[in-house]
C-alpha cells in the first residue's frame, strides 16, 4: 500500500518509502490515512480557495495529526504552519485540538511545526484565548526548556503573542513561565533573544505582573539588554524599563540595585535610534518622577542630551524630551542648571513654534515649575519673551481646552511672583481671563477666577489696569463678581469665595476709583451682606441653592489668602463645612471693611 505524492503538500508525506529503512517499526498507511493523504494532495492543489480549518479538508488533517505514523504527524504539523502563514482568521476549539495534540509529540521537528502554527493563529485576538483556555501554554513551556534553538524560537514567540491579550497575562505569570523568558533573554541565538525580550515587555503594562517580572529576576536581566547592539532588543528593553518605572517600587528596586542605569540611557539619547530614544528618554522621565533620579539625571549630564531634541523636527522625540524636562523642572535645586543649559529660549519658542498639543502642554508645565521652584529673580523668563508667546497661544483659535488649561494654571503661579506680575498686568492678560471665569471647564475656570484674584492684589500700583477692564470685556471684572456674588444662583463655595477674596483686594488697594466701582454697584456688595447674615448652615438659602462638588475641594488660591484665614494647603481634609464657613467668614470680613472705610451706601 503506498501514498500519492505532490509537490504542493509537505513533502514528508512522500518520503515514507524512501526513509522506511530508517523507521522499519512505522506500519503502512491505513485506508483512512491513504484516503487523509490523496485528499489532503487534491486540496492543496487548490488551497487559495479552501478553509482547511472546517469540515473534510480539516478532518484530513487531524487523521495525519493523530496516526501513529511519524511522517504523517510530521506532515500534519508542517500543513497547519504553511496554511496558518496566509490563513490566521479565528478557528474553532476543533481546529486547535489537533495543533496542541501534536505540539506534545516526542518529535522536536513536529513540535516545531506545531508550535509554528499556533504561533501563526496567536495574532488573532479570539485564537489567543482559546490556545490558552485549551491548555497550551504547557506545553510551549516545556518547548522552551529544550536545547533546540528552533524549539525556543517558536515556543517564545508564540508566548509573546499570547501575552498582548490581558486575560492571558495572569495565567502566563501563573504558569512557571517568566523564569524560562528571563533565561532566554539572555541566549546566545538574536532570534530567541528577541522573542523572550518582547514577552517580557507584554507582561510589563499592569503593575500585578510587573511585580511578578521583578520576582522571576527580569530586571537585571532587562538592563544587561541595555548592552546589547540589536536595536530590537534596546528599544524592547527600554520599553520594559519604562513601564516598570511607572511604580514607586520598581523606582525603588532600579535605584537600589541598577546605579548605571542613567549613564545608559544617556547613552542612548544621544545615540541610537529614534524609537529608541524616544523609549529611553520615556524612561528617563518615569524615573524622575522620583527626586532622586531627579537629581541624577541632571547631573549626569541629561540636560545637554535633552536640549537638541527638543529642537528636533520629529515630534516624538520632542513630546518626550519636553515630558522629561516636565519632570526634572519639579526638584528646586534643578532651576538653575536648567537655566544655565540654554533650554529656556528653546522651551519658550515651543510655545507657538510646536503645533503639537502635547508639546505645549509639557512645555508650560516646566516653565511653571521652574518659575514655582523659588523665589529668585524670575525676569530671565519674561526677557526670553514667555508673556508674549503665552498671549499667542491664548489668542489663537486653534489652542486646544487642555493647552489653555494649562496657559491659565501656569498664569495662576505667575502672577505670584513679584517680578513677574507687572508683565502680566500690562500684557492684556486680564482681557483674556474675565471670558475664561464662564468656561464650562470648572478647572480652567477655577484658574482663571485665581489669577485674577491674584491680580487684584496688585491693585495697589495697578488700580488703572483694573479700572479698565471693570465693565468690559463680555461685561468686564464686575460683571463676573455678580454673577458669582448672586445668592439666587447655584455656584460653587470654592469658586464663590475666590470671588469674594477678589472683592477684598480691590477694597484693600487704597484706590478710591475702584472702591467706588465696588461699593457703588448695584448688586455687588448687597449680596455679599446675605451671605455674610447667614445663620444655620443647614437651613441656608444659600447652600440649598448652591451645586456641591469635590472637584475644587483642597484647591490653593494664593498665598495671602492661606496666611490670612490659616488655611493649610496640604491639609487633604477639608470638607463642606469648613468651606461654607470659611466663605461665610470672607464675607463678613468685607462687610466689615465697607464699613471700617465708611463707604456703605444705602
Amino acid at each position: 500500500m503506498g501514498a500519492t505524492c505532490s509537490s504542493i503538500l509537505p513533502s514528508s508525506c512522500c518520503r515514507l518509502n524512501d526513509e522506511g529503512s530508517s523507521r522499519e517499526d512505522e506500519p503502512l498507511l491505513a485506508d483512512k490515512e491513504l484516503q487523509a493523504v490523496n485528499m489532503l494532495v487534491d486540496l492543496f492543489e487548490r488551497r487559495a480557495t479552501v478553509s482547511f480549518y472546517e469540515g473534510e479538508p480539516l478532518q484530513a488533517l487531524s487523521t495525519l495529526a493523530y496516526s501513529d505514523t511519524y511522517h504523517l504527524q510530521l506532515s500534519a504539523a508542517t500543513a497547519f504552519s504553511e496554511i496558518s502563514e496566509m490563513d490566521t482568521r479565528p478557528v474553532t476549539r476543533e481546529a486547535l485540538e489537533p495543533i496542541l495534540y501534536l505540539l506534545q509529540s516526542a518529535h522536536i521537528d513536529v513540535q516545531h511545526g506545531a508550535s509554528a502554527a499556533l504561533g501563526n493563529l496567536a495574532v488573532n485576538v479570539e485564537n489567543k484565548l482559546l490556545i490558552v483556555r485549551m491548555g497550551g501554554l504547557e506545553p510551549l513551556i516545556r518547548q522552551m526548556l529544550s536545547p533546540n534553538i528552533d524549539a525556543q524560537i517558536n515556543s517564545v514567540g508564540c508566548i509573546t503573542n499570547l501575552a498582548t491579550a490581558e486575560e492571558n497575562k495572569m495565567r502566563i505569570a501563573k504558569s512557571g513561565a517568566l523564569l524560562p523568558l528571563t533565561r532566554l533573554a539572555r541566549s546566545r541565538d538574536l532570534r530567541v533573544q528577541r522573542n523572550a525580550a518582547g514577552a517580557l515587555l507584554n507582561m510589563t503594562h499592569s503593575a500585578e505582573h510587573r511585580q511578578q517580572l521583578i520576582g522571576a529576576g527580569a530586571v537585571p536581566v532587562l538592563v544587561e539588554l541595555l548592552s546589547e547592539d540589536d536595536p530590537e532588543l534596546q528599544y524592547y528593553a527600554t520599553t520594559a524599563l519604562s513601564n516598570i518605572a511607572v511604580d514607586d517600587s520598581g523606582r525603588q528596586l532600579l535605584w537600589d540595585t541598577q546605579p548605571g542605569l542613567i549613564d545608559a540611557l544617556i547613552r542612548f539619547v544621544d545615540a541610537s535610534t529614534i524609537k529608541v530614544q524616544c523609549q529611553a528618554i520615556l524612561t528617563l522621565r518615569n524615573l524622575a518622577s522620583d527626586d532622586q533620579y531627579q537629581l541624577q539625571i541632571v547631573a549626569h549630564g541629561g540636560l545637554d542630551s535633552l536640549l537638541p531634541l527638543l529642537q528636533s523636527a520629529y515630534d516624538p522625540l520632542i513630546i518626550s524630551a519636553a515630558a522629561c524636562l516636565r519632570n526634572l523642572s519639579i526638584h528646586p535645586d534643578n532651576e538653575q542648571p536648567i537655566l544655565h543649559s540654554g533650554i529656556l529660549p528653546c522651551l519658550v519658542d515651543l510655545l507657538t513654534q510646536s503645533g503639537n498639543e502635547e508639546v505645549q502642554c509639557h512645555v508650560i508645565s516646566a516653565l511653571r515649575n521652574l518659575v514655582a521652584n523659588n523665589d529668585a529673580d524670575k525676569t530671565p523668563f519674561a526677557e526670553a519673551g514667555l508673556f508674549d508667546h503665552m498671549k499667542a497661544v491664548l489668542l489663537s483659535p486653534d489652542a486646544s481646552d487642555s493647552v489653555v488649561s494649562e496657559m491659565v494654571a501656569a498664569l495662576n503661579v505667575f502672577v505670584l511672583d513679584d517680578s513677574l506680575a507687572p508683565y502680566i498686568l500690562d500684557g492684556g492678560f486680564l482681557e483674556l481671563l474675565i471670558p475664561l471665569t464662564r468656561s464650562p471647564q470648572v478647572e480652567l475656570q477655577y484658574n482663571a477666577c485665581v489669577t485674577i484674584s491674584g491680580l487684584a492684589g496688585k491693585a495697589g500700583e495697578a488700580a488703572d489696569r483694573l479700572v479698565q477692564v471693570w465693565d468690559r470685556p463680555d461685561g468686564g471684572l464686575q460683571s463676573y463678581l455678580a454673577s458669582f456674588l448672586a445668592v439666587d444662583e447655584g455656584m460653587d463655595p470654592v469658586l464663590r469665595s475666590i470671588a469674594l477674596w477678589t472683592v477684598t483686594q480691590l477694597l484693600e488697594s487704597n484706590s478710591p476709583d475702584l472702591v467706588n466701582l465696588v461699593t457703588s454697584h448695584p448688586s455687588i456688595i448687597k449680596n455679599i451682606d446675605k451671605i455674610a447674615s447667614i445663620g444655620s448652615l443647614s437651613d441656608s438659602e444659600l447652600r440649598n441653592s448652591a451645586y456641591t462638588t469635590d472637584s475644587l475641594v483642597g484647591q490653593r488660591m494664593s498665598r495671602a489668602f492661606d496666611d490670612a484665614y490659616g488655611v493649610d494647603p496640604e491639609n487633604p481634609d477639608e470638607n463642606e463645612d469648613d468651606i461654607y464657613n470659611r466663605m461665610i467668614n470672607l464675607a463678613q470680613d468685607v462687610i466689615s471693611l465697607v464699613h471700617n472705610q465708611d463707604v456703605w451706601r444705602h
